[in-house]
């Protein structure tokens, strides 16, 4: 009914970092080789991404895309949203446009960041043609409801969403996250399968440490969690021995059907 596919599951530097010569950085382990964070979503009925991550054009390829019906952005920050010209092939395969999903904030970003694109001056073959439209609630993509939760990232609002299917609570992505607002965290509740990013396993001021996220898992009880948006400070056969059953980290390439 579902399948998720991680695009890529690292923090806004990816791994290996530049300059770094520590253990993960230097891991021969694939799953410590990590793009920036965003995920592929295929449904029967629609299939889109949440995030263009800055490698997007080699995550697509890796992963074979070859249906993108709209694309739906958490937030405006570099690492989410500069693989937004990547799009390019896939707006001229969907008639010259492609919807985007996103907040009120991000839009106006995005249509600053990529003007040659939102000002509709630049409406020619080949170019990404986005047709913007704004989250201010719950939405369809084919048949799956998208509902936005609302998340505080720092200084600034991010989204996290949760897929629905004929009422049943399937997916929560939450990836830039330090709190989860009360309706959110209502919403999740019981979801399937949660992914929430986690980069560090000490507490920072705008993102879920392992521990915090873990004692969010603890409390939302989904069937199954992953953690994602890892940085450097996260090696995947390490922490991974550290988990509670029932949670896992997830990796670039990771397949999810549900």
């Amino acid at each position: 009914m579902l399948t998720a596919t991680f695009l890529g599951t690292g923090t806004s530097v990816g791994i290996p970092v530049p300059l770094c010569d520590c253990s993960v950085c230097r891991s021969s382990d694939s799953r410590d080789q990590r793009w920036r964070s965003s995920v592929y979503i295929e449904t029967p009925t629609a299939s889109w991404v949440i995030d263009t991550a800055t490698e997007f054009r080699l995550q697509a390829l890796r992963a074979n895309i070859t249906r993108l019906d709209a694309v739906i952005y958490t937030h405006a920050h570099a690492d989410h949203i500069l693989g937004f010209d990547d799009l390019r092939r896939f707006s001229s395969a969907n008639g010259d446009e492609m919807p985007i999903y996103a907040s009120p904030e991000t839009l106006e970003r995005m249509a600053h960041t990529f003007e040659y694109a939102f000002s509709g001056e630049a409406r020619f073959p080949g170019y990404v043609q986005p047709v913007p439209y704004t989250i201010e609630g719950p939405f369809m993509l084919g048949e799956n409801e998208v509902v936005p939760i609302q998340v505080e990232h720092g200084k600034i609002h991010t989204l996290g969403f949760l897929i629905r299917q004929q009422g049943r609570p399937i997916l929560g992505y939450v990836s830039d996250c330090k709190i989860i607002s009360d309706q959110g965290l209502h919403d999740l509740a019981g979801v399937e399968v949660l992914v929430l990013g986690t980069p560090l396993k000490m507490s920072r001021f705008s993102h879920l440490s392992i521990s915090e996220g873990l004692g969010l898992i603890s409390l939302l009880k989904p069937k199954r969690a992953f953690l994602t948006h890892l940085s450097h400070d996260v090696s995947h056969v390490e922490t991974s021995k550290t988990l509670p059953k029932g949670c896992s980290l997830a990796y670039d390439g990771l397949r999810l059907e549900l």
